[in-house]
């Protein structure tokens, strides 16, 4: 296995890494610096991104951080789920036992929230991932659900997390309110040409291996190929360290990104 070949602990470009030791990119350090105003302010965020950019690990990493004994957060994916689905969903992270009727789940969930802020002193923090999959009606009832006292208050933090196409969805009139109330937003675009480099030594180092084996060649060639998309550079990368085990190349250049991508490819 190539681990042993290049003297790895273990595979240093798993998606497992501890939160802690997450490479803070500039894209990783500016969304940190909204959802550290968005835990201040309270009220609901965008983030959005492409596929592989980072939402999810950055999302881990903020919820990981937050202190247990005053945020609790609930984690629900919209990929395949209807309104009152959703509703039963987030009334059961809330740690509700949802009731049948759409309007009486509605008053559990607002329930369950004041409950937890004004009474426990709790800020729930709801992260909704694929929010780009949400129907516009879905989307409306996020607004009527989140709307505490007329308006005037905010005891939750919700985090809207998907891909590009929900810029689109909130741009259309009916949607108008809900984006409106976007206290952040933050576009994922990955890492910049400068960090790929630091990016894949940070890695490698914290599995244990020191010397550099990417060419100057072989990181224009990551980049050129993942527009630094970071799961995008971490199969890739992992592709290149096999390909170099098979071939015992203590290097790795641009023919062995090359020939890396194109088993990827097949």
């Amino acid at each position: 296995m190539f681990t042993q070949f290049f003297g790895l602990k273990f595979n240093p470009f798993s998606k497992e890494v501890p939160a802690d030791k997450l490479f803070i990119s500039q894209d990783l350090l500016e969304l940190e610096s909204r959802l550290k105003y968005l835990q201040s302010t309270r009220g609901i965020g965008l983030v959005a991104g492409e596929p592989g950019a980072g939402k999810s690990t950055a999302l881990r990493k903020f919820v990981n951080e937050l202190n247990p004994a005053l945020y609790k957060h609930c984690y629900f994916s919209l990929a395949t789920v209807t309104v009152l689905e959703f509703y039963q969903g987030l009334a059961l992270e809330l740690g509700e036992q949802p009731k049948h009727k759409k309007v009486a789940i509605f008053r559990q969930i607002q329930g369950a929230i004041n409950s937890m802020y004004y009474e426990r002193r709790i800020t729930p923090v709801i992260i909704l991932d694929e929010i780009h999959l949400a129907s516009n009606k879905l989307l409306e009832d996020l607004r009527l659900i989140f709307n505490f006292k007329m308006d005037s208050q905010n005891p939750f933090i919700l985090v809207l997390a998907g891909q590009p196409l929900i810029r689109s969805k909130l741009s259309l009139n009916i949607n108008n309110p809900l984006r409106q109330r976007l206290v952040v937003k933050h576009i994922m675009q990955g890492l910049k040409p400068e960090e790929i480099r630091d990016y894949c030594t940070s890695r490698l180092k914290q599995a244990g291996l020191i010397e550099e084996i990417f060419t100057d060649s072989a990181i224009d060639a990551i980049y050129a190929t993942t527009k630094g998309l970071p799961r995008l550079i971490n199969n890739l990368v992992t592709n290149c360290l096999l390909y170099a085990y098979y071939k015992k190349l203590r290097q790795i250049d641009e023919e062995v990104v090359y020939q890396a991508q194109n088993e990827l490819n097949i």
